[in-house]
């Protein structure tokens, strides 16, 4: 469904206001039009109208908390390809989000929607690849070992729960700042909750835009033989 629509919604790209707002909800998180129009730098009135725009195109959801709306992206498959035109497209737009106060956060480690991207989501898919826990197949994919299944449930990341759910499991995501690929799925969502539950990635209120703990520094290279710079 997404393809179909890509020349049309690739358009809602050409104004600057959107591609902040955008950007920020590539966090898979609810945010109101008020956080939305600050992060963009515009009036509540113009956020309005951009995200009845966004709606019409059936790329937000919108809950209703009493006088409050809050927005969120439809989808992981739109949050990707997202993370991915922001990497390929020319625009002016594009080139001066990269110069923008977070962006070396940004590189760093961030969520893209619920899974790890970034210089840390890429470095993690090569420890798992290095380690043979998952190995490459067609079209992306990724396929889980008998090891890394034992491994990564020792850790405590439930694979099980990652398997039934209804969505691709691992699969290879372009990373538009590093031009290499980062781990999504089922598999990523919960590889990702893991690292925040042992505050080995610390999560920003305000942005998705991640913080490597010393703590997660150190056990992600005792963990997969991760290098840091």
């Amino acid at each position: 469904m997404i393809h179909a629509k890509l020349p049309e919604i690739a358009r809602l790209f050409s104004d600057p206001s959107r591609v902040s707002m955008l950007t920020v909800l590539l966090d898979g998180r609810f945010h109101t039009a008020g956080e939305l129009a600050y992060q963009a730098g515009i009036t509540p009135q113009t956020a309005s109208f951009h995200l009845q725009k966004l709606q019409s195109w059936d790329l937000l959801e919108c809950d209703h908390q009493g006088r409050h709306r809050y927005y969120r992206l439809t989808s992981n498959e739109l949050a990707q390809w997202m993370e991915s035109f922001l990497g390929a497209t020319p625009s002016p737009e594009i080139r001066s989000l990269r110069q923008s106060t977070q962006l070396k956060k940004l590189k760093k480690a961030r969520t893209c929607y619920d899974h790890l991207a970034g210089e840390c989501g890429v470095k993690l898919l090569e420890g798992l690849l290095d380690q043979k826990w998952l190995t490459e197949a067609e079209e992306k994919k990724l396929v889980l070992t008998e090891t890394g299944k034992i491994k990564l449930i020792a850790s405590g990341i439930d694979v099980n729960k990652a398997l039934k759910k209804r969505r691709s499991f691992a699969h290879q995501c372009l990373d538009w700042s590093e031009r290499r690929y980062h781990l999504a799925g089922a598999l990523g969502s919960e590889i990702l909750h893991f690292l925040l539950r042992k505050k080995w990635l610390i999560q920003s209120d305000a942005s998705r835009a991640l913080r490597l703990s010393d703590d997660g520094k150190e056990s992600i290279t005792y963990w997969l033989g991760v290098r840091w710079e």
